[in-house]
């Protein structure tokens, strides 16, 4: 009887590592992927999937509810806004808008970033502490308070707040490059053609480029959802982009004076943060396990 207790309360052994991230390796990727191609698909095909213009008024067809709830149209699934524009056809179209600011963005942040990690890292001392002391500026300073001073003194327009949110985002991504770039620096294949005499640009470009490469991929992978969250502050707050634009944000910001009367107006554009935002982390908390080599698993 001792024996058969003492058998069925014993602690279980603990499942090797490589077991146990098994799901996360195979699993988690396929959830979030398959939403941003949904999204991304939406927004490629918006004209193919709606009839309606996005900024077009139509005020006869004003606070329309869902087409399930008492008083909507079929015409509408997701409802409409108070100047009668279907909601589903800004929710697409927000969509676009939203994926070109941070494509945009993150473009901008990256050629910034880049270039500064990897001469920070590749040549060091001075130029190395000056280059830090200005990422770690631009660091100090709240990114929010920061673009809102610039989106206020430049003045709401798709150009601005691209230029905007790819200076906010470019130090993250300096400062990684930069210690990825020394580690490498202390790798055989890099001191060998330095040795030799190889040219600096041909080293960088054939050597440490690549090598940084899966760090840049999940750096930028986790910055989108900080960009899509900015571009929907700023916009909410009446600083990002102009109305009548199609933006998550400004659809937000639209339904906050109507949220007792039209709670849809800006459920919908919420739930479409949300549910990026979150894709976009479980996809670079992945990435990040996958090329980590302290975590990835073999």
């Amino acid at each position: 009887m001792m024996s058969l207790l003492s058998f069925r309360f014993s602690p279980r052994e603990p499942r090797p590592l490589g077991e146990r991230a098994w799901w996360r390796r195979q699993i988690v990727p396929a959830l979030p992927i398959a939403v941003l191609v949904l999204f991304i698909a939406a927004a490629i095909f918006a004209p193919l999937l709606t009839p309606y213009n996005p900024i077009k008024n139509s005020l006869i067809n004003s606070m329309l509810p869902p087409a399930w709830v008492d008083g909507g149209s079929p015409k509408f699934w997701l409802g409409t806004d108070g100047l009668g524009r279907d909601v589903f056809t800004r929710l697409l179209y927000g969509a676009r808008v939203s994926f070109l600011v941070v494509i945009f963005s993150l473009a901008v942040a990256v050629v910034i970033g880049v270039g500064v990690g990897i001469i920070a890292g590749y040549v060091g001392g001075r130029v190395d502490s000056f280059l830090m002391r200005i990422v770690d500026v631009f660091l100090a300073l709240p990114p929010l308070l920061v673009a809102l001073v610039f989106a206020v003194a430049l003045g709401p327009s798709f150009r601005n707040l691209v230029l905007i949110l790819g200076l906010l985002i470019w130090p993250n991504i300096a400062r990684l490059i930069r210690g990825e770039t020394m580690a490498l620096m202390r790798r055989d294949f890099i001191e060998y053609p330095r040795a030799i005499g190889i040219p600096n640009w041909s080293i960088l470009l054939r050597h440490v480029f690549p090598n940084i490469l899966p760090t840049l991929l999940v750096a930028t992978t986790l910055e989108v959802a900080n960009v899509i969250m900015t571009e929907s502050t700023l916009s909410f707050l009446g600083a990002g982009l102009p109305t009548p634009a199609a933006s998550w944000g400004v659809m937000v910001d639209d339904g906050r004076a109507l949220i007792a009367t039209g709670w849809w107006i800006a459920l919908f554009p919420g739930l479409a943060i949300l549910v990026t935002v979150l894709a976009f982390n479980s996809l670079g908390n992945w990435l990040r396990d996958r090329f980590d080599p302290k975590t990835r698993q073999v």
